[in-house]
């Protein structure tokens, strides 16, 4: 059967925001859960990570001080779904599930924000995304190149999502920016393929252009992929392989400021994340990166 969208309520939506703001049918943005995580290489919990983050987006404040204004209000509405139940199926199957949800969410004009688990969503979302779109670059925030032909026998790795990407024939340039770790077989492709350009994070810290160099790689249309694990572990732990030297949280906004003021997102997707009730104070900040996100889309730049 073909998958229909199921509308949370209010009191469980992202933000938990007044009724008239999340409604389906009018919202402009719909939070999308994909709770899919079949291939976690070292710590696992990132399923819980969608849930948790829309828990405790209730204690967000509605305005945010840069924009001067509710970021709900500027997006036209948030609307949030059920999680996409992807029963018995993996790898292909999976992939395939989400890029039928998206799709169907674009084709009746929203604006979609994937909460995924693993890094694998990332695929069926960009492929949606470039049926309808047309040539795009892809912004890959993240620790790792995820650019493996496989790992552990497994072509849909979330290690190896990037090199999945590439095979889409819309998409044009892939901008890693934040990496810091990779196996020499990911090195080497990137080096070989001019279309995949690789911000390492060691190189960041002493190149006050790198976001200039990061904007002229992206084309008009540009999906955000946001990989937990590509903010420094200080500010996000609770993630499958932390690595040190991450992006700072005036790195990462900053970043996506200027990619918004001067490019076309088309659609955004945030993964990787993995609550612990213990550090419950990453759960909220990784709440805040998918709200802040939205601002820079939507609400107008200050004194504009």
């Amino acid at each position: 059967m073909p998958w229909k969208p199921v509308p949370l309520p209010p009191e469980r939506a992202f933000l938990a925001p007044p009724p008239e703001v999340c409604d389906f049918e009018r919202a402009r943005v719909v939070i999308l859960p994909a709770p899919y995580e079949r291939t976690s290489s070292f710590v696992v919990g990132s399923a819980s990570g969608p849930e948790a983050i829309i828990e405790v987006s209730a204690q967000l404040e509605f305005y945010d001080a840069e924009f001067d204004a509710e970021i709900f209000r500027c997006a036209g509405g948030i609307a949030t779904l059920e999680p996409l139940d992807f029963g018995a199926r993996q790898d292909a199957e999976a992939v395939a599930l989400i890029e039928e949800a998206v799709g169907a969410l674009l084709d009746r004009g929203k604006f979609v924000v994937l909460l995924g688990a693993e890094h694998t969503v990332t695929l069926g979302a960009v492929r949606a995304h470039a049926a309808r779109f047309g040539p795009l670059s892809v912004l890959q925030i993240d620790a790792h190149s995820d650019l493996r032909l496989e790992y552990q026998g497994n072509p849909y790795s979330h290690a190896c999502v990037m090199a999945r990407v590439l095979e889409v024939p819309a998409v044009e340039r892939i901008a890693q920016v934040g990496i810091r770790a990779q196996c020499r077989q990911e090195a080497l492709l990137a080096r070989s393929r001019s279309e995949v350009r690789t911000w390492y994070a060691h190189e960041i810290k002493a190149n006050p252009a790198w976001i200039e160099e990061v904007l002229e790689h992206l084309g008009e249309r540009v999906y955000v992929s946001i990989d937990a694990d590509g903010l420094d572990p200080s500010i996000l732990p609770t993630v499958g392989t932390p690595v040190p030297n991450g992006l700072s949280w005036g790195e990462f906004t900053a970043l996506l400021r200027a990619v918004a003021r001067s490019r076309q997102i088309i659609g955004v997707d945030f993964v990787e994340f993995i609550p612990r009730p213990e550090l419950w104070y990453a759960t909220y900040t990784a709440a805040e990166i998918v709200h802040k996100t939205l601002g820079y889309i939507f609400a107008p730049a200050p004194g504009v």
